[in-house]
């Protein structure tokens, strides 16, 4: 359906389905299988520039790099000389782009009129864009929702702000922040937003499969779609979405055996981005969305025993077992 590819500063990107930018799930091991998968572009997870530009070691590690072509690291924040600092780390440590967050509807995050907090002040906002303009040459991308709410949805304002301060694409989640996740992302409410400006927009929101991408790039007008939790357990959605509007062929999910070494090395993967500890504790709930997306059941009693397992040794031998039981059984 769109073969167009999308290019922002250098970069010329594979693909028009991206990875959105998570907390908790787009860390820099995601990222690397999304981005071996096809995915047109990643994002890092939400980093907080207050916290990053106070060496907060979360945040330090959440702007490093993987395998990301190109590294897109993501701020948020609602005072200029944060995300300023925060953009020139991440240009430091390697961002190849700068995306601003006005999009996450967080109460902690819109409390501080930061996310999408900042679409109640475009003001403030257009400061807050330019400041981050003003910080480094690296390219600028801007995520946000329709608006604050139903009488706020001023999308189509701020966008072209946006541009005016030299960002080089929009994605745009068809929901306000008051909608949260409830209900569902209407995309033709992105056309506005895709009508006021000259630069690339991205549709965003309920986006699962091939199917429902093309209906949002055809409601929408939008030149790209962003993936967020339908990807929950299966890092290959984007790509293979992203294959199929390019008409290519399409890629397919990792089946038995395949599917086993994908999810044993990811979770030894976030070991090593994490430590023990901390690994295995952020490892569990993708484990269990790899189960949920390869319709997987598992009895409670098998279930607690592997999410309560500390042993990552003890871990992949029940993966093993777990894997051992269905695909025979299926057999």
């Amino acid at each position: 359906m769109s073969k167009d590819k999308i290019q922002i500063g250098k970069h010329i990107l594979a693909n028009n389905a991206f990875l959105a930018p998570m907390a908790g799930i787009t860390d820099a091991s995601f990222r690397t299988l999304a981005t071996r998968f096809g995915a047109g572009l990643v994002v890092s997870e939400m980093v907080a520039s207050a916290s990053l530009g106070a060496g907060q070691k979360e945040m330090l590690r959440r702007i490093r790099t993987s395998n990301d072509n190109p590294h897109v690291v993501q701020l948020s924040g609602n005072q200029a000389v944060w995300l300023e600092l925060g953009a020139k780390m991440a240009a430091q440590s390697g961002a190849d782009i700068i995306d601003i967050n006005m999009g996450c509807p967080s109460k902690k995050v819109t409390n501080g009129l930061a996310g999408a907090g900042l679409m109640k002040d475009p003001d403030k906002a257009l400061r807050l864009i330019e400041a981050v303009a003003n910080a480094t040459d690296l390219p600028i991308t801007l995520k946000m929702r329709l608006g604050w709410d139903e009488n706020n949805l001023n999308a189509s304002q701020i966008a072209t702000s946006a541009v005016n301060a030299g960002v080089k694409m929009i994605v745009v989640h068809g929901r306000t922040r008051q909608q949260f996740y409830r209900g569902k992302a209407r995309w033709e409410l992105v056309k506005p937003v895709v009508d006021a400006v000259n630069i690339p927009v991205v549709v965003n929101g309920d986006i699962k499969d091939i199917t429902s991408a093309k209906a949002a790039l055809s409601q929408s007008g939008a030149k790209a779609v962003m993936i967020g939790r339908a990807i929950y357990g299966q890092p290959w959605l984007a790509g293979q979405i992203g294959s199929g509007l390019n008409g290519e062929v399409k890629i397919k999910p990792p089946k038995a055996n395949e599917l086993l070494d994908l999810i044993i090395e990811h979770y030894e993967m976030m070991l090593d981005e994490y430590g023990i500890f901390l690994g295995v504790l952020g490892a569990r709930k993708h484990i269990v969305w790899y189960f949920e997306a390869a319709n997987i059941k598992l009895e409670k009693n098998i279930s607690k025993a592997l999410l309560t397992a500390t042993d990552p040794k003890v871990v992949i031998a029940f993966i093993k077992q777990i894997f051992f039981e269905h695909f025979n059984k299926a057999a």
